[in-house]
């Protein structure tokens, strides 16, 4: 099992979703968590106790393990986390180009499941864009304050 699967299917058990994995060169594992209440220091630290636990039975190789809540900019890069934030102000780079584009800023206006197609609206340019979830690069959320 990877390290993406093991630490989504342990998450999914404990009520948590799992937003973003990174490894660093210098063997820091870093791992984002989410709920629909927010997150807190104890969560973090509960998380943290249980994957240490099982990321050693898994013999998964790292140096430190540090849990974070995802941030205000948190990172969307399921499907799913587009459908989730309709109406949140975004940031996108897309691989290939739209209209000679490739950074937009807009307010999703609806991510249709079926088809993978994100449609934006974005302000400065008064006009919605349709982008292709294969086209998406990075995305994350833009925050109101």
């Amino acid at each position: 099992m990877n390290i993406e699967n093991l630490v989504d299917t342990c998450l999914s058990g404990l009520g948590y979703e799992c937003v973003d994995i990174e490894k660093t060169p210098n063997g820091i594992l870093r791992i984002y968590i989410d709920k629909p209440q927010g997150i807190s220091i104890d969560d973090c630290a509960y998380v943290s106790n249980h994957l240490s636990r099982i990321l050693t039975v898994e013999d998964v190789d790292y140096k430190t393990l540090e849990v974070s809540s995802p941030g205000l900019d948190r990172v969307l890069k399921k499907a799913s986390d587009f459908s989730r934030f309709i109406d949140y102000l975004i940031n996108v780079k897309t691989h290939l180009p739209i209209n000679q584009q490739k950074k937009f800023t807009g307010r999703i206006v609806n991510f249709d499941e079926k088809e993978q197609i994100l449609t934006l609206f974005c302000e400065q340019h008064n006009s919605t864009v349709n982008i292709d979830f294969n086209n998406i690069e990075k995305a994350r959320l833009k925050p109101e304050i």
